[in-house]
């Protein structure tokens, strides 16, 4: 069983930065592979980054390349999302998830979530 707690989400104006935190419970974090997720209103739940159980393998959204990094620290049992040069359509309530084996980009695949973060980005 894993929980994971999503932090860090807020206010901010176009072009600043923020980041998000995910902390989880559980001692199988590391062999699961892990997501960051965002949902605005009226559209479906997309993917923005996520990374293999190792650390070693990350994927972006397009919307988000060079902009997004994602990282995770196995001692503190917690991943992260910075997120620099941000845009008002980044405004979004962001999920973490969790996943055993490899990541994917199908919100049904993932075992375990977060209750989310709003973020908002004004122009």
């Amino acid at each position: 069983q894993v929980q994971l707690v999503e932090s860090g989400g807020g206010l901010v104006q176009a072009g600043g930065s923020l980041r998000l935190s995910c902390s989880a419970s559980g001692r199988t974090f590391s062999s699961y592979a892990m997501g960051w997720f965002r949902q605005a209103p009226g559209k479906e739940r997309e993917l923005v980054g996520a990374i293999s159980w190792s650390g070693s393998s990350t994927y972006y959204a397009d919307s988000v390349k060079g902009r997004f990094t994602i990282s995770r620290d196995h001692a503190k049992n917690t991943m992260y999302l910075q997120m620099n040069s941000m845009k008002p359509e980044d405004t979004a309530v962001y999920y973490c998830a969790a996943k055993r084996l490899v990541y994917t980009s199908t919100p049904d695949e993932y075992d375990y979530w977060g209750q989310g973060t709003q973020v908002t980005v004004s122009s």
